[in-house]
């Protein structure tokens, strides 16, 4: 028995010499081809920042659509306002934090609210707080950034708006356009029809193709996917492309968790069946989450740096340099003007005076000398 273990084991040398020694080359591998292990264990442990806001009027599952993405409950707290609140209600921002791991990894979400957007009889400049919240957390990342301490900046830009369109209209309110052209250059917006349930699916189609046309139409700069490299996989290569196609995507959002075809599934009952909201076929939640949270959120967030805090960023080192030559301008001394030339009569009356201060001085001089010779 012992002699069989001895020529299996001879065998195996003389046979897998190569395995061998390349495991230890690999154990003993020393080269920048770690790199990537590396940035690999400093990010994950160190953890990642996404800021998501949402916008829309009241009534269009905003809230149910997070809590459906994240699997999180974001608004337990929340207290619903009655007819008389809601008519004297702003725009107001609220911010919910939650932090997330899976499998290892650390995510810091933050979902900005705009509850009050749309909701009053008039709506002019509605959005005005919503800018000026993006801008000021450009600003304070500026300050930081310009700061002593930038070892440690936290990042609470925006770097994705979900706008939702209510599903009743046939296309875009001017309300809505005018809210993503003056969001448009600050942030990056992704249009959703929300309530898909509502539409049969020719008539999804027909509002996506409307919408579409209309953000072309206007001039409106929502996220446009990347491109994808020629060495990706194909199966990343299609969900790309199938996510180009369905935007803006019609969604469904449902905490609720039904029977459908003997399963459990998340999904909302009605009379004449059951709409499921992980079913691509019934809507493209699916398609929204993979894009947020599978495969472009780390684009999102580079998009946001360096596009537009790279803007905003720009106009304020351009407005601090005019402001700085203005005020040089205005502490520089006077110049000297040149002095006006004086006229002939002018000049008579000073010729005439120097004549006599040289007669004066002539008289004191002899009067001087008659007095020292005097004293001899």
């Amino acid at each position: 028995m012992d002699t069989m273990m001895l020529q299996e084991k001879l065998v195996e040398k003389l046979l897998c010499p190569r395995t061998r020694t390349t495991r230890q080359k690999d154990k003993q591998y020393v080269g920048f081809a770690t790199l990537p292990n590396q940035v690999h264990r400093k990010s994950v442990k160190k953890g990642f920042d996404f800021t998501l806001m949402v916008a829309g009027e009241s009534g269009l599952g905003k809230s149910t659509i997070v809590n459906s993405l994240f699997l999180t409950d974001l608004y337990k707290d929340r207290k619903l306002l009655n007819a008389e609140e809601r008519i004297n209600q702003t725009v107001e921002i609220t911010k919910h934090t939650v932090d997330i791991e899976e499998k290892g990894v650390k995510l810091k979400l933050t979902i900005v609210d705009t509850p009050g957007f749309g909701d009053a009889v008039n709506n002019n400049e509605c959005w005005k707080p919503i800018t000026d919240y993006i801008d000021q957390q450009f600003e304070q990342y500026f300050r930081d950034e310009s700061g002593l301490n930038r070892k440690n900046i936290l990042d609470n830009r925006v770097h994705c708006c979900l706008y939702f369109i209510p599903p009743f209209g046939h296309g875009l309110r001017p309300v809505d356009v005018e809210f993503m052209k003056a969001l448009h250059e600050k942030v990056n917006i992704i249009p959703l029809i929300s309530k898909a349930d509502c539409l049969t699916p020719s008539e999804v189609k027909k509002l996506k193709g409307r919408v579409r046309d209309e953000i072309e139409h206007f001039g409106i700069k929502v996220y446009q996917f990347p491109e994808c490299d020629s060495d990706e996989e194909e199966e990343f290569k299609q969900m790309d492309k199938e996510l180009k196609e369905c935007t803006p995507f019609a969604v469904i959002g449902s905490n609720t968790v039904v029977e459908a075809r003997g399963q459990r599934v998340r999904g909302r009952l009605y009379p004449w069946g059951i709409v499921e909201v992980e079913n691509q076929s019934h809507c493209d939640f699916v398609k929204l989450r993979n894009m947020l949270i599978r495969s472009h959120m780390h684009d999102l967030k580079d998009v946001t740096c360096d596009v537009h805090y790279e803007n905003y960023r720009a106009n304020c080192i351009q407005e601090m340099t005019s402001k700085l030559a203005q005020d040089n301008r205005t502490d520089s001394p006077l110049p000297i003007l040149p002095l006006p030339t004086p006229d002939v009569e002018t000049e008579k009356l000073i010729k005439m005076k120097d004549e006599e201060l040289k007669k004066m001085q002539e008289m004191l001089e002899k009067m001087q000398q008659q007095m020292h010779e005097k004293d001899q």
